[in-house]
């Protein structure tokens, strides 16, 4: 008896070797090793969040407290430890670089790519998830945040393979079968695949359409009874060991919406969750158990469990958290900025948007289909976040969670959209569409980028890029991007080689992919796409490397350095910061020594400093007035925001030791005379 034709659906992939191709493995590894492994190196470890976390990560591998954090010899409680603890042993292995800080985030990318490539590869087809893989590792914001050492990448990591886990759990059956009784594609390599206006059945490479079961499906029943289950509650436990209990929040959202929408709350057991939840508090438990135990008697009687559990979740989400110094993004920038973050496959966005609109009356029958259940879950999750954070106080980067599953979505929807280019005239207008856009921003960026290297042709190369930025202070510096906006004529001289990396790039690799897709060569236009991002985050990084002088003090610390081991200052002298810690945390990550805070007992350092055992490293600006000039040789590092208040405190009655950037190094005190000086 024929089978009836079910509605009419999107086409599905043809059927996929079992292992995926070794080419692609290859150019993604590539791909890694050339944007993110080289950029381990340099440039130096940036003040504020990048060189404080590093301290915590280098106190925790020295004492081998491997609960209690610490940043320049104060509590640091605002974090989970997980990020903390891969750090810690990549010092070990390692030393104390920024190599090893940045490794385990470098790791977590290429990890989450591999993610990326396993679940679109199983819910649609290779190209999918070579084109996903790509997107992950050429995409603007998975770069730009990964520069610092916050656990946002590792945060995405977890909760996406919880997700993975979660909708491998919940298929029907270990093979699920559409409703003419055949297994459903993507769900088992070996299995006939289906025609996509009918439903019916095609041959596998063997030949035979049958679904006899044999041991492939034996062990899809065991991964599906056994394996994703406590994949999942692992999974989800190192994400609250990473982030905090904001992971449940979002993973238990979205899988009750998903469990709602697709019927099947009845289901909830086979996420097994009587022992799911013992194995997930085996792992996250003790940690939390441990510090609320070891971290009591703060401000006013204050201990660890409720500054992480009401202060760092409650208040922060509310916009009352103490101490009050997180912005929240104008609504505007939140939404708008994502186009950036996720450069240049944002631009393809629409076409998602094509075929969730042509399909709005008929999700049903498509959830059937593993594509359809992804796309479902991987949308819904989306969307969680993105609302969860515009209501919520927020950084740019807090949502870099939702990057892979968006990525992935476009993704899906570009490649499913190549074999209807011809035929589909909406379809094509979007894509080309998105090409032109995406020549237009590279012509305008390349022609940018051509005017500011003419403009300092015949200037001098200066180490300096700070002395040559406006200081124009966009967004108070609160922006990932702030610095951008300072850019000058002159500041060129300093940016020749990754200005002109990108100007090429630019200038040349979104029109050369919009040549490529009007002639149909979808996969060359996809890469053009993907290297010419790639180029680009290349010379970001050479970018990034000529601001160190403005984004970290690490040549403070050596100076110090230098002026102890040439007997020029003495060896107990006592290093002062001028104001909060984060202005210049690289400085005691390198000099390996706590330093004081001079107006500093603010920030990351406020609710730490109220713990009894606090060393005594804060003074106020009127104490610093009466010490200076008396006791141990004072060294002050004063950054650039706060030059204007320590001129006021000291009559900048000081002798400068180094100035960089507007940053100054000031002691109170003529240096010593040596040997070498007299002669």
């Amino acid at each position: 008896m024929p089978l009836s034709p079910a509605p009419a659906l999107e086409p599905l992939a043809p059927a996929e070797p079992h292992r995926p191709p070794a080419r692609q493995v290859l150019a993604l590894l590539g791909l890694w090793l050339v944007i993110f492994f080289g950029s381990l190196f340099s440039p130096p470890l940036l003040d504020d969040a990048d060189a404080t976390h590093a301290q915590a990560a280098r106190a925790m591998a020295e004492t081998g407290d491997w609960v209690t954090l610490h940043v320049n010899g104060i509590r640091y409680l605002e974090k989970p430890p997980l990020p903390y603890w891969l750090v810690a042993v990549s010092f070990r292995l390692f030393g104390y670089n920024t190599f090893a800080v940045h490794l385990p985030l470098a790791l977590a990318v290429l990890a989450l790519a591999a993610l990326g490539y396993l679940w679109a590869r199983r819910a649609f087809d290779c190209r999918t998830a070579f084109y996903t893989a790509l997107a992950t590792l050429t995409c603007t914001g998975v770069f730009l945040f990964t520069r610092i050492f916050i656990p946002e990448v590792l945060l995405s990591l977890f909760l996406c393979l919880a997700l993975y886990a979660f909708e491998r759990c919940m298929d029907s059956t270990p093979y699920p079968t559409n409703p003419a009784g055949a297994i459903e594609p993507g769900a088992n390599p070996g299995a006939p695949r289906l025609d996509p206006r009918t439903w019916v059945p095609t041959p596998s490479k063997s030949g035979a359409p049958s679904t006899k079961p044999g041991a492939p499906l034996m062990r899809g029943f065991i991964a599906h009874g056994w394996v994703h289950p406590y994949l999942l509650w692992t999974a989800l436990a190192l994400a609250v060991l990473t982030k905090g209990l904001i992971a449940l929040v979002f993973f238990f959202g979205t899988a009750l919406l998903y469990l709602a929408l697709t019927g099947t709350l009845r289901d909830w057991r086979r996420l097994r969750p009587f022992t799911g939840i013992a194995l997930f508090l085996l792992i996250a438990a003790p940690w939390h158990i441990l510090a609320s135990l070891r971290n009591t008697g703060g401000a006013d009687g204050h201990g660890f469990a409720w500054f992480y559990f009401i202060n760092e979740h409650v208040l922060r989400f509310l916009g009352r958290r103490i101490p009050r110094d997180y912005n929240k993004l104008p609504g505007f920038l939140y939404w708008s900025l994502h186009l950036v973050w996720l450069f240049p496959w944002s631009l393809f966005a629409l076409t998602p948007g094509v075929f969730a609109w042509r399909n709005r009356r008929r999700y049903r029958p498509l959830l059937q289909t593993p594509a359809a259940r992804t796309a479902l879950l991987l949308a819904l999750y989306s969307a969680l976040i993105l609302l969860f954070f515009s209501l919520s106080t927020n950084q740019e980067y807090y949502t870099f969670p939702v990057y892979l599953p968006l990525l992935l979505l476009i993704c899906a929807a570009l490649t499913r959209a190549e074999p209807l280019f011809d035929s589909d005239r909406t379809l094509r207008r979007t894509i080309l569409g998105a090409h032109i856009a995406y020549a237009a921003i590279g012509l305008a960026v390349a022609a940018a980028l051509g005017f500011g290297l003419w403009s300092a042709r015949n200037l001098a190369f200066v180490p300096d890029i700070g002395d040559l930025l406006a200081h124009r202070g966009v967004g108070d510096y609160t922006l990932a991007m702030s610095h951008f906006f300072d850019l000058t004529g002159p500041s060129f001289a300093a940016l020749r080689l990754p200005a002109t990396l990108a100007m090429l790039a630019f200038a040349a690799g979104p029109a050369a992919a919009w040549f490529l897709r009007s002639h149909r060569q979808h996969l060359l236009s996809t890469v053009t796409i993907a290297l010419t991002s790639g180029v680009f985050l290349i010379a970001a990084h050479i970018a990034l490397g000529r601001f160190a002088p403005m984004l970290s003090s690490q040549d403070f610390a050596e100076k110090i350095e230098e002026l102890a081991d040439d007997n020029y200052i003495e060896r107990d002298n006592e290093v002062l910061l001028f104001g909060d810690q984060a202005y210049g945390s690289s400085i005691p990550f390198y000099l390996h020594e706590e330093v004081g805070l001079v107006d500093g007992r603010s920030s990351s350092m406020l609710f730490g400093s109220t713990f009894p055992d606090a060393p005594p490293i804060f003074l106020t600006s009127q104490q610093l007035a009466g010490q200076w000039g008396l006791g141990p040789r004072k060294l002050l590092f004063i950054p650039a925001e706060k030059r204007t208040d320590a001129a006021r405190v000291l009559a900048s009655h000081w002798i400068v030791l180094e100035e960089t950037s507007g940053k100054l190094l000031v002691t109170d005190r003529p240096l010593r005379v040596t040997r070498s000086t007299t002669r």
